[in-house]
């Protein structure tokens, strides 16, 4: 976007790391989780634009791009005293001109649906956000031949390629940066690396995701060791409702506390499982997806 663009006492500008502190604070303002450094994660991955009038950050939106084809949008936030204005629409919009031609997708909040609804997304099922610090772990056994292994950044090809897989992306780089900074096993069948998750510090405590995995059994298992090796400390994970873990989750401690609507502008990247193949049980976060 050109830099300075004005509307009225409003400038529309580039989000940049002097903002980061301030829109911790919008974050904040609005009940989000997110530490400074959680937005300078972010930011490192991507772009964003900032809404600014008389030295105040009054809101904020960015954009992930994943290859050439897609991206990600998120963290659109409009400071309370500024909401009913129209800000929001502006900030979308001059997001998503900077990705015009990629397929788009997001988590919409329920306030924010009916702004993404009119300017073309599609609603595309529901997240479910589970949370907690008491845990109840039952035993998640392993099946013959399968173990779970430490992870490490040389693992990075091998999780950019199945995580392509389920999603359609090339979302590389973002599961690169994940690998620096987070904790991760596989689960391998017979030698061969068939799942993962992922755990990073987040909010409030820590993130799981993402989780990809061939059957239900196994994405519970993977979740499982992150559940028995931080027993006491506060997790989130954001799963997909047709995941078919929220029960279960719910048995284990993590409290359902909300979620988001996963909505899409353009064709589906793929159909959302293969027969026969891994698919994702659980999101990086609901800003990445």
């Amino acid at each position: 976007m050109s830099e300075g663009k004005t509307a009225g006492s409003l400038t529309l500008r580039r989000l940049e790391l002097a903002d980061l502190e301030a829109a911790q604070g919008l974050s904040r303002a609005v009940s989000w989780p997110h530490r400074v450094e959680d937005w300078q994660f972010v930011h490192g991955l991507g772009f964003g634009v900032a809404a600014e009038a008389d030295g105040a950050l009054l809101g904020t939106a960015m954009a992930w791009p994943f290859g050439a084809e897609h991206a990600a949008l998120g963290m659109v936030i409009v400071a309370p005293a500024a909401q009913g204005r129209g800000l929001g629409r502006q900030l979308t919009s001059a997001v998503l001109a900077e990705l015009e031609g990629r397929v788009v997708q997001l988590n919409a909040t329920t306030d924010g649906f009916p702004l993404y609804a009119s300017l073309g997304f599609v609603a595309e099922g529901e997240i479910c956000q589970h949370q907690g610090a008491a845990f109840s772990v039952g035993l998640v056994p392993l099946q013959p031949g399968e173990r779970l292994r430490p992870m490490g950044r040389s693992d990075a090809g091998v999780l950019a390629a199945m995580d392509r897989a389920v999603t359609g992306q090339d979302r590389g780089a973002v599961l690169e940066a994940l690998l620096a900074q987070a904790e991760g096993v596989a689960l391998e069948r017979d030698g061969e690396t068939v799942g993962f998750s992922l755990l990073r510090r987040f909010g409030r405590g820590h993130v799981i995701g993402p989780v990809i995995a061939p059957d239900e059994a196994a994405a519970k298992a993977l979740i499982a060791h992150w559940l028995g090796v931080r027993s006491g400390q506060f997790l989130r994970i954001d799963v997909p409702l047709d995941s078919g873990l929220s029960p279960w989750l719910q048995e284990m401690g993590l409290a359902h506390v909300g979620g988001g609507t996963p909505m899409r502008r353009g064709p589906a990247p793929m159909p959302a499982v293969v027969p026969g193949g891994p698919r994702r049980y659980a999101l990086i976060n609901q800003a990445l997806g």
